[in-house]
This record gives structure tokens, C-alpha cells and sequence, in this order.
């Protein structure tokens, strides 16, 4: 059974004494490696979204069509990669497989030196978006790993700012891409992915959770293994003390997971997030450009905006969320969300020298949505799962993610093709159904 979310706020908190602490951030001492891996993730990853178009357009002799081909279908045949990978994080426990996701990932970017035809383009995009998936779907059980009650909130806003960053980063590393006029430039960042992912598993294989703390608050074992189920160590699930292993409990299976109606309800919500976060990379440049008529230019000025924005003021806004309960922080991003793509509608009905000022606040409206609901609904993902069955739990929530960035290009492009207000009318209306959802996961008062 899904795990009850405590109807208080959250916990009490501890006087803000450093820097650190003063700008949202967690308590980072005693966890370099881990820190140090996540970051390089997530510039790597970053670099993955807008990076693979551009490389095989540039080395290969398929058209920029035909290479978007091949990577879609790379990208589908990996969709089923979250199941395994929350099969494996039962098993083994977040460290391991997170470290085994980016020497995929390491793999993946090997392979781009050999990838010239199209089915080994396929087979390359396959590999890289198993690694992916292996992170995204295990990266959130490795803050159990670290967090204490009182700052798990800033752990959390702390990866996504750390996303973000990656983003953009990749972003920046894709437009010098397209620059560069010989192959030798792209090759070497390819290399340097490559040297990358094997640094991040390295420094996540010989990272060491605090055990007090963190082993302590959560059920996780600090090799690694979750809830005395699996692991890295081989004692056969014995505590390193010698100490009996706790009760055996039922064993985890995914039809355990779809019939939790709590968190499914949390996977059915955050499909109005996965479907929101698709709008930047997907529908707004589109949008800018073809429907409003503004420069092509200010799509990428918007995109930055956001980057710039959640990076700068994620960790401090979690200052605000941590003192708040997790679902009605995300009710609020619901309906920030909602009122956002209300804006980017009204736009096709305004005078056109109003519009760059209109899609300015537009996107300042969609950033706060952004900042408010990714932490806590990052949190609930992995605090609502029971301990043994984590790995199971994250890995549907992860589906969400995987099969909502599937069907997002189709849906929001065709909405559009219907008329300019049609992808934010259906954005608005799937951001006010969530709200519901996710007011539903709250516990009930206990009647007298």
C-alpha cells in the first residue's frame, strides 16, 4: 500500500545558519561525489536532447528528415527501459544502477564514432536513451540516499536546478556544433561525453551515503540496497551487524504498482507536467514564429529566459515549498500552469507589436509553475512508494515521463494545425484536471 502523506505542512525546521542553507541548497558536506556526478549528468544529459540531431546530420550522408526518423525510433524501442530499470533498483539499489545507466550511456556515445547508416543510428539512439532512462528512473531514489527530513525539499530543487543548467548547457554546446565546420570538433565532444559518463560512474560507485543520517531516516541501506531488499552487498540480506533481516514482506510486483490507486493518480497528474515541460522544445518556437509572427529569433531568447530563471531561482524557491504541504504547492503549480496557457492562447488575438511583451510574461508565468511543482512532485514520487517496492514505483513514474515526451510533438503539433489556441486551450484544461487528482492523494480526517 502507497505510503500516507502526513498531513502536516512539513517538518520543522532548523534555523538557517550558512550561506548555503540561506539560498535553498541542501546540506551538501560529506557528499562530493555524489554531487560532483549529478552535475556532470546533468550537463551530459543536457547535451543529449539537442546535441545527437545536429552530429548525425553533420557525419552522415542521411537527410536532417531521415535522421529524425531514426532517432524516433531509437527513442520508442527504449520506452520500456524504466520498467527494467525499476525492476534492477529493487534489486540492487539506486547507486548501482544509476552508475550502470551512464556506463550505457558511455557505451552510447562510443557507438556515435561507428553509427553511419541508419539502423546503426537506431541502434546508438537505443543505447543512449537506455542510459537515460536508467538515471532519470533511479536519480530520485539516490536523494533517500542523503536527505534528512529537513531538507529532502532542497535536494530535490536542487537536481532540477542542476537539470536546467544541463539544458541549457546542451543547448549552447549544440548551436557551437552546428558552427564548426569539420566533424574532428564534434568528435571531440563526443569523446568528452563519453570520458564523462565513466567519470560520473566512478565517483557514484565509490560514494558512501552517511549511514547514521541517511540509512537511518529511510529504510536505505547506505551500499545501496532499499529497504533490506537486494543491494550491493552480499550478505544475504543481513545487516552488516550481524542483526536479523527484517520480516519478509510481499513480493513487488508491477500489478502492485498499477493497482495503488494513490500513485496513480500522482503518475495521471504528472502527465499535465511531462506534456507542460514539452511545450519549450516543442511548441513555443513553432508558435512564436508561424502563428504570432515574431523574429525566429525569440524562441531561443525565451528558452534561455526559462533556463536562466529556474536556475537562478529554484533552490531559493524551495525556501517557500519546504514550508508548505507538497500537494498543495503542486494544486498552485497546477493552476499557475493553467493560467500561463491562457496567456500563450490570448496572444493570437493581440496586436502583434504587443506580442514579444506578452509571450515575456507568458513564459515568466509557465517558469513559476515550473519552480513550484518539480520539486514537490519529484518528492512524492519517490516518498509515496513503499520502501521495498520503490524501485517498481519510480519505474511507472518514469513511464509517465518516457511516453508523454513520445506523444507530445504528435499531439501538440496537431492541436496547433487546428488552430493557434488549441495545444494551450488543452494544456490549460489538462492542468486544471490535475489539480483534483493530486488534492485527492491528501489523507482524510478521521471521523469522530
Amino acid at each position: 500500500m502507497t505510503q500516507k502523506l502526513s498531513p502536516s505542512q512539513s517538518p520543522t525546521l532548523s534555523p538557517d545558519k550558512t550561506l548555503l542553507s540561506k539560498l535553498g541548497l541542501p546540506d551538501l558536506s560529506g557528499n562530493a561525489r555524489f554531487v560532483a556526478a549529478n552535475i556532470i549528468d546533468s550537463l551530459a544529459g543536457g547535451l543529449v536532447i539537442a546535441f545527437l540531431v545536429v552530429y548525425f546530420a553533420r557525419t552522415t550522408s542521411l537527410s536532417l528528415v531521415e535522421v529524425g526518423a531514426c532517432l524516433t525510433l531509437g527513442h520508442a524501442i527504449a520506452l520500456p527501459v524504466p520498467a527494467l530499470a525499476g525492476w534492477l533498483l529493487d534489486r540492487v539499489g539506486p547507486r548501482t544502477v544509476v552508475a550502470s545507466g551512464n556506463l550505457v550511456s558511455a557505451l552510447g556515445f562510443v557507438c556515435l564514432f561507428f553509427a553511419e547508416s541508419a539502423w546503426q543510428i537506431v541502434v546508438t539512439q537505443c543505447v543512449v536513451q537506455t542510459g537515460a532512462a536508467m538515471y532519470w528512473t533511479s536519480s530520485s531514489a539516490l536523494v533517500t540516499l542523503v536527505a534528512r527530513d529537513e531538507d529532502r525539499t532542497r535536494w530535490f530543487g536542487f537536481f532540477r536546478a542542476l537539470r536546467n543548467v544541463g539544458i541549457g548547457f546542451g543547448g549552447a554546446i549544440a548551436a557551437l556544433a552546428m558552427a564548426m565546420a569539420s566533424t574532428t570538433g564534434l568528435k571531440a565532444v563526443v569523446a568528452v561525453q563519453a570520458v564523462s559518463y565513466l567519470l560520473a560512474a566512478w565517483l557514484l560507485r565509490g560514494w558512501r551515503p552517511n549511514r547514521a543520517e541517511a540509512a537511518g531516516h529511510h529504510g536505505e541501506r547506505p551500499d545501496g540496497g532499499v529497504g533490506g531488499v537486494g543491494g550491493d552487498s552480499e550478505d544475504g540480506g543481513h545487516g552488516r551487524d550481524g542483526a536479523d533481516p527484517p520480516a519478509p514482506r510481499a513480493a513487488a510486483r508491477y500489478a502492485t504498482v498499477l493497482r495503488d490507486g494513490a500513485y496513480m493518480r500522482l503518475v495521471a497528474a504528472n502527465l499535465s507536467f511531462v506534456l507542460a515541460s514539452m511545450v519549450l522544445s516543442v511548441l513555443l518556437g513553432i508558435y512564436a514564429t508561424d502563428s504570432l509572427g515574431a523574429g525566429a529569433w525569440v524562441g531561443g531568447v525565451l528558452i534561455t529566459l526559462n533556463t536562466v530563471l529556474v536556475a537562478t531561482t529554484q533552490t531559493l524557491a524551495t525556501r517557500w515549498i519546504e514550508r508548505h504541504r507538497s500537494t498543495r504547492v503542486i494544486v498552485l503549480a497546477c493552476l499557475v500552469n493553467a493560467v500561463a496557457f491562457g496567456v500563450f492562447a490570448a496572444l493570437s488575438l493581440i496586436p502583434v507589436w504587443v506580442v514579444p511583451a506578452g509571450l515575456l510574461a507568458a513564459v515568466v508565468i509557465y517558469t513559476l509553475a515550473e519552480v513550484l511543482g518539480s520539486p514537490p512532485m519529484g518528492e512524492l514520487s519517490v516518498y509515496m512508494a513503499p520502501e521495498h517496492a520503490r524501485g517498481r514505483y519510480l519505474g511507472v513514474y518514469q513511464l509517465s515521463w518516457s511516453l508523454g515526451g513520445a506523444v507530445a510533438p504528435v499531439v501538440l503539433t496537431s492541436l496547433l494545425s487546428l488552430g493557434p489556441a488549441w495545444p494551450w486551450l488543452f494544456l490549460a484544461a489538462l492542468s486544471l484536471l490535475a489539480a483534483p487528482l493530486v488534492l485527492s492523494l491528501e489523507p482524510r480526517p478521521a471521523r469522530s
